[in-house]
Formats: C-alpha cells, structure tokens, sequence
C-alpha cells in the first residue's frame, strides 16, 4: 500500500472516530434547553454532560494501559447507544434519568478521545519521522465536524422540519455503531509496536485493524508500595505537560463555555426584531448560537490540513477571555451590540479560538514531547478540556441565573421563556 493512501485512510479513520466520538456531545448541549426546561440552568446539563468524561480523562494515566482498545471500543458503543436512549425514551418529568443517561454519554465521550488520541501516537502513514500529525489532524477536524454536523442538523430537524426533540435524539442513538465499521473496515494496521508503559511485545500486531493489545507483566497482586511509586512516578511524567499545553488549553475552554452555557442564554433580542424564518422562539436564539460556535470550531479544527500553525498558545487563552467581557457587557448593559448580528459573529470566532487552541496544542505535544512519551503525554494533555468545560459549568450555575435576575430586573424577561415565544 502506497503510503499517501495509508495516509488518507488514517486521515478518514480519525475523522470518523473524532465525529462520532464527539456528536452526541454536541446534541445533547444542543438540546439542553428542550431536555431541562428553560427554569433549570443549564450548567446541570452541562456538568452531566462533561463530568463523567472529566473525571476519566483525569484517572485514566494512571490505569488506560492495560485497556485493550478493542474493549475500549465495544465500551463506546454500549455506553453513548445506552445513554441515548435513555435521554430519548425517558418522559419529560423524569429529567433524572435523562441526567444519568447524559452521564452515560459522557463517559463514552471521555474514554474514545484518550483512547484515540493515543491511538494517534500508532499511525504516521509510512512517515519516516514518526509524524502523527494526520491522525491528529483527522481526529480533530472530525470533533469539529460533530460540532457543526450536530448543531446544524439539531437546527435543521427542530427549528425549521419540526421533527420532535425525543424523535431526533432516538435516531442519533444508532451512531455509535459506527466506530465498529470504521474499525474493522477502513483503519489500516498500525505503522508500529511500541507501548511506553508495558515495554514489552504488543500481541496480534500483524491483525487487520489495530492489533493492539496489551500484556499483563506477570500475575503477582501490586503491593502498596509498587502501587505508590506508580502513582508518584506517573504525577512526575504529568508535571512537565501542566505549563506549556494543559494550562493554555484549560483556560480557554473555561472562557468559551462560560459564554456557551451561562451567558449566551441571556444574550436574546425581540422576536419582532429577527428573521421569523429562523427564530421562531427565544429558544431558537439559543440553537442558532450554538450552531454558529460549533461552525467556528470547525473550520479552525481543520486548520492544521491547510498550513495554519499557532505555537503561541497563550494567547489564544487571553483572546477567549476578552470575548468574555465583551458577552458579559451585553447581557448586564445591552452594549456594544444593538443587534443580533454582530454577536453572531463574535460567537463564529469564538468558536475559531477554541478549535485552534485545540489542535494547536495537541499538535504542540506530538512535536515538542519524545516519542518515548508521545502516547502517554496525549493521553494527558486531553484532561485540559474538561478540567475547563467542569469549572465553566460551576460557574455557570450561578452565572446564567445571576445574569438572568439583573435582566429581569430591567423588564426583560425573555431569559424565563427560553423554551417559547
């Protein structure tokens, strides 16, 4: 096989577990409204949605080696296909269940994107270098792809089909499916066997697929003490990765889903005011935004395809948080922005500072990090975006509800109908 279509094949492997990985992420915030009613912030949703995720991302250094892949991937499919369903088919008052099966949704989010992030570090298409960048290029212009592929066709089925919200949710529910046919159809063998944790001989590596698996060193019981200096020597191997990528990545997140989840839901207009053909309800406004951002964070999200390189990290981080002084400004003063046009530019390029930040950095860790520690440090690195949507969404419990009060104190009230007209 010619290397530049092995490279094509990583490419669209990638981008197809980055899609389906992270679609049913974005429909569920897409729909949050719809699922917990206009009174009950929206941080709930959010923490549900990230949480589960976060705190996997955060354990999984210290444990995902001596996960197969292959069990990885059948544990995706049975958790997102589970907990969509339980969204679907559980009734409007049980917003209980619908949580847990959001829970559930998230724990398949955060398992699939250490696992395919690290699953990157395997593929370089005959690259002599080891580059990994078109694995990571493809994952991550597929989470930019669900972002928009989910919040356009949520807008598309709602908004202007009318198709109800528990139908829309019940056919996602079959998208999990995919990851197995992209596994077993389409990746290619990985271009090498190396695991930085085991160090030992990786089984069934001439397999169609992955071939990845991992050996178990012997069969004696950890002690405390081994137990202890894993625990200490893999905070060593984290230490290096907080600065330069985790702490970058991590603010920005904070900032942009502050805006998404506790500001941009008071960011409303008069109906009379905005095309009918799309806003319909207040409740619409709040659709429409998130479509917008996912919009952004997708063509920056696949950035890396055409050239676009930022090393500067930072800056990224400081550029997300003036966007959320400006959203703040306008939902306490109705100022800079008289009309809804021009926040809804600002919410497209928030978006483009969130997809860059994103492949920038992990981009940044395949070229700056030894190939000794590439797998391991993806792996890692990955914890900074939830660590920054989980605080977003603490904040957010206050924030939405506090910039909502100061609103209705003025005799704008829109921010309580966020469901209807």
């Amino acid at each position: 096989m010619f290397p530049l279509q092995n490279k094509t094949k990583i490419f669209t492997s990638f981008f197809v577990f980055g899609l389906l990985n992270n679609i049913l992420y974005v429909i569920i915030l897409s729909a949050a409204i719809d699922l917990v009613g206009s009174a009950t912030p929206k941080g709930v949703v959010l923490l549900a949605d990230v949480m589960p995720s976060f705190t996997f991302k955060l354990v999984a250094p210290f444990f995902i080696h001596l996960i197969p892949y292959k069990v990885r991937l059948y544990s995706l499919v049975g958790l997102s296909s589970s907990g969509m369903l339980l969204i679907s088919l559980s009734s409007q008052q049980s917003i209980g269940i619908k949580i847990f099966g959001i829970m559930l949704a998230s724990l398949s989010s955060g398992m699939g994107e250490v696992s395919f992030l690290q699953l990157t570090h395997f593929y370089t298409g005959g690259d002599a270098s080891g580059d990994s960048s078109v694995g990571i290029s493809g994952f991550s212009s597929g989470t930019g792809g669900a972002g928009l592929c989910g919040s356009f066709l949520f807008m598309l089925m709602t908004n202007m089909m009318g198709i109800s919200v528990t139908a829309v949710l019940l056919m996602f529910a079959v998208c999990p499916l995919g990851f197995l046919a992209t596994y077993y159809l389409l990746l290619p063998a990985p271009d090498h066997e190396y695991h930085e944790i085991a160090d030992t001989a990786l089984e069934d590596s001439n397999d169609e697929g992955m071939g990845i698996d991992f050996n178990f060193n012997g069969s004696q019981l950890p002690t405390i003490s081994s137990v202890a200096h894993h625990f200490k020597t893999t905070l060593g191997k984290i230490k290096p990765l907080v600065v330069p990528f985790m702490l970058p990545l991590s603010t920005v997140y904070i900032s942009e889903y502050v805006i998404n989840q506790g500001i941009a839901p008071t960011l409303l207009y008069p109906l009379e005011d905005l095309p009918h053909w799309l806003f319909t309800s207040y409740r619409d406004i709040y659709v429409v935004y998130g479509f917008l951002y996912q919009l952004g964070v997708f063509i920056s999200r696949s950035s890396i395809s055409f050239g676009v390189r930022i090393k500067k990290l930072h800056v990224l981080s400081v550029l997300q948080f003036v966007n959320v002084i400006i959203t703040t400004i306008q939902s306490v003063y109705d100022i800079p922005f008289t009309t809804i046009w021009p926040l809804l530019v600002l919410i497209l390029y928030e978006g483009l500072l969130g997809g860059f930040s994103y492949v920038n950095t992990f981009v940044s860790v395949s070229e700056g990090v030894p190939k000794t520690k590439r797998e391991f440090s993806m792996g890692c690195v990955s914890v900074s975006d939830g660590l920054g949507i989980a605080i977003a969404g603490c904040i957010n419990l206050w924030l939405e509800r506090k910039l909502c009060g100061m609103q209705v104190d003025r005799g704008r009230d829109w921010c309580l109908n966020g469901g209807s007209a």
